[in-house]
């Protein structure tokens, strides 16, 4: 009979073995998709030592924000955002048809989506984010308020995932900021824009020291007038309504 102590020992060494030969082969794959030509950085990004809240890529000599992620959702909810932010101002000054496709692009936990989807009798919303968390708070959220004209749809940090001229409306709430790909984002952006189609992009105002917001997740009209004419897109327009933010409308310049 077979020593049992044996026996063991040897599964074990032999399982140990079995998974350090996993390792290794996912080790030697992302070492070889780490140094692939397709990974390289875009010759229109820099890379320098990041700051406390940036990512350390640059764009056009703006660094790019860390993204908040899902854990941050409560302060997207927080009950004195529509007093501090004029939230209700901004939905009123979409200017929507009831018939509109409208993107929430960086929907997060669905704060705009939701009462946006309210306003399109016969449209609807496309709540687009890169984080699978904050979809799914957004279908929960839907199911309890009966709200069934909106599509979630999970992106990726460099592709938003939208079909050519298939929409009327993307609104960008404090969110483009952070976009680790920002040009190849609203590349696709643009693209999608109906011929009248609008962009709407609200940015908390850098030029205005007394805005309690990081340095990094503010952005001046003249930066993102900068950076979305790199991918066809004029600025129409700027409100200044809002306590903190630029409301910025854009369209494509053909």
């Amino acid at each position: 009979m077979p020593d049992l102590a044996v026996l063991f020992t040897g599964v074990r060494v032999a399982l140990r073995l079995l998974v350090l030969g996993l390792v290794i082969s996912v080790l030697a794959g992302a070492a070889l998709l780490a140094t692939s030509p397709e990974d390289a950085l875009p010759a229109h990004y820099t890379e320098a030592a990041a700051s406390r809240d940036g990512i350390g890529r640059f764009y056009m000599d703006r660094e790019i924000a860390q993204v908040m992620g899902h854990l941050g959702a409560g302060w997207l909810e927080r009950p004195t955002r529509e007093r501090e932010e004029r939230t209700d101002l901004l939905l009123d000054m979409l200017a929507l048809s009831p018939t509109d496709t409208v993107v929430d692009l960086g929907a997060g936990t669905g704060y705009f989506s939701l009462p946006i989807a309210s306003q399109l009798s016969a449209g609807k919303v496309i709540a687009l984010d890169i984080q699978r968390e904050m979809l799914d708070i957004i279908e929960d959220r839907m199911t309890t308020a009966g709200i069934d004209n909106i599509d979630t749809l999970l992106g990726t940090p460099c592709d938003p995932g939208l079909e050519p001229e298939s929409v009327d409306l993307v609104l960008l709430v404090d969110a483009y900021h952070e976009f680790a790909c920002p040009r190849e984002v609203m590349a696709v952006v643009a693209a999608a824009l109906r011929p009248q189609g609008r962009v709407i992009l609200v940015e908390y105002r850098a030029e205005d020291s007394s805005v309690p917001i990081k340095p990094l997740h503010k952005m001046t009209v003249a930066q993102a007038e900068k950076e979305l004419a790199d991918v066809g897109l004029v600025l129409q327009g700027t409100d200044h309504r809002l306590p903190m933010q630029h409301v910025m409308t854009f369209r494509r310049a053909n």
